[in-house]
């Protein structure tokens, strides 16, 4: 069964702890929180003191999305708020490998992010080390865009590479997914569907993650 994280960027702010309690009540697996600096992406987002609030509320797992120049120097302090997951961008890192193991240190499972414009094969050096792999289907910066068929082709090679080497990182995708575009990622090898706009303004979030997961 695929897995559903609902992006907290699409959430009510005025009532986060009642959006965080309708995903976990709809059966999310994790709650995914994008990270945004204004330098790297085109907006700003939640800061760590929110990332820590929102793991006091959280019963499920937080999946902690940096989109920031120089993660490196927020990795402990994101852990800390209570991250569980701690992905960042190969855009932003020329020292990855380093950086991930400084997540898995910080005692967090690590993922590495591309962004619809990156090559797959840009990871395959680090894809042995890292416990998931976040594919961008839309342009990072906002909520609500259109999903980017040409991003299945890095999803398809992900899930290809990984049957060939024995790998066991699990597939992610975050952007624009809906009742189409999640069976097309499912079809090729997504594990994790982060979901923003269309959980939390369906009517019915338990039916929309049931059909998202099954």
């Amino acid at each position: 069964m695929t897995l559903l994280a609902p992006s907290l960027l699409a959430a009510n702010y005025m009532a986060l702890g009642e959006s965080i309690r309708d995903a976990e009540l709809a059966g999310a697996d994790y709650l995914h929180i994008d990270v945004m600096d204004g330098h790297f992406v085109p907006n700003l987002t939640f800061g760590i003191d929110m990332v820590s609030e929102i793991a006091k509320a959280a019963k499920i797992p937080l999946d902690v999305h940096l989109m920031l120049e120089n993660p490196e120097l927020y990795i402990e302090q994101f852990a800390a708020a209570g991250a569980k997951i701690i992905s960042v961008h190969i855009e932003a890192c020329p020292h990855i490998h380093r950086i991930i193991h400084q997540i898995k240190e910080a005692g967090c499972q690590a993922g590495v992010v591309l962004n619809p414009g990156t090559a797959a094969e840009t990871l395959t050096s680090v894809l042995s080390e890292v416990d998931l792999v976040l594919q961008m289907t839309v342009n990072p910066g906002y909520g609500g865009q259109s999903f980017i068929p040409g991003t299945l082709s890095n999803i398809a090679f992900f899930n290809q590479y990984r049957k060939e080497n024995g790998l066991h990182y699990r597939i992610e995708v975050d952007g624009g997914i809906n009742q189409e575009t999640a069976d097309l990622c499912k079809d090729a090898g997504v594990d994790i569907l982060v979901a923003g706009s269309y959980f939390f303004q369906s009517a019915d979030k338990k039916d929309t993650a049931d059909f998202l997961k099954k």
